[in-house]
């Protein structure tokens, strides 16, 4: 091999480790869950949505944002326009919740006796930040199964509903963010 094959090599080769290295770095990083010393529950479901581009607004203004005006959830029914940790009230359609917590950068409720849903499921409503780029995350689970989730059709029924809701939900803060 001349001289030209073996330099063209070795700048690949060199190039190579460079090129993955900025990958690395500018890759925006993957979504762990929550930040809990025990691992996640079986989710029910976990959605993503972007809500755009914030460079100057952190996640925890978001999520104070949601929790400040809560009339901007689309199911907020006769809960308070600011909720906070261990509010009870009723969603939309006589559906009670408790606030389970909601401080630095998420929202967590819980479903109470007499929901549609059955009690005991679990809303985690995250929000992160990457390269200024905000998303919210949307986890549910369960304590044990209700007859809705047990049932196929119900459950996919279930999943599909809640995934058209958060969706109107991040399309709503993502206007929101920019006053936050």
């Amino acid at each position: 091999m001349g001289k030209a094959g073996r330099t063209a090599g070795g700048t690949v080769r060199h190039l190579v480790p460079a090129l993955a290295l900025a990958l690395a770095v500018l890759a925006p990083p993957a979504y762990a869950g929550p930040r809990t010393s025990t691992p996640p529950p079986p989710w029910l479901y976990r959605y993503s949505y972007s809500l755009g581009l914030h460079p100057f607004t952190g996640p925890d203004a978001v999520r104070a944002q949601l929790t400040d005006h809560f009339w901007m959830f689309p199911v907020s029914g006769s809960c308070p326009a600011r909720i906070r940790p261990a509010d009870e009230c009723d969603l939309l359609g006589g559906n009670p919740v408790r606030v389970e917590s909601a401080a630095g950068d998420h929202l967590q409720i819980a479903t109470l006796p007499g929901h549609d849903l059955g009690e005991g499921l679990h809303i985690r409503f995250t929000f992160t930040r990457t390269l200024g780029f905000h998303y919210l995350v949307v986890g549910a689970w369960q304590d044990r199964p209700t007859p809705c989730t047990e049932a196929v059709l119900c459950g996919a029924a279930s999943r599909a509903g809640a995934w058209a809701l958060w969706r109107v939900l991040a399309g709503t803060l993502a206007l929101s963010a920019y006053a936050a």
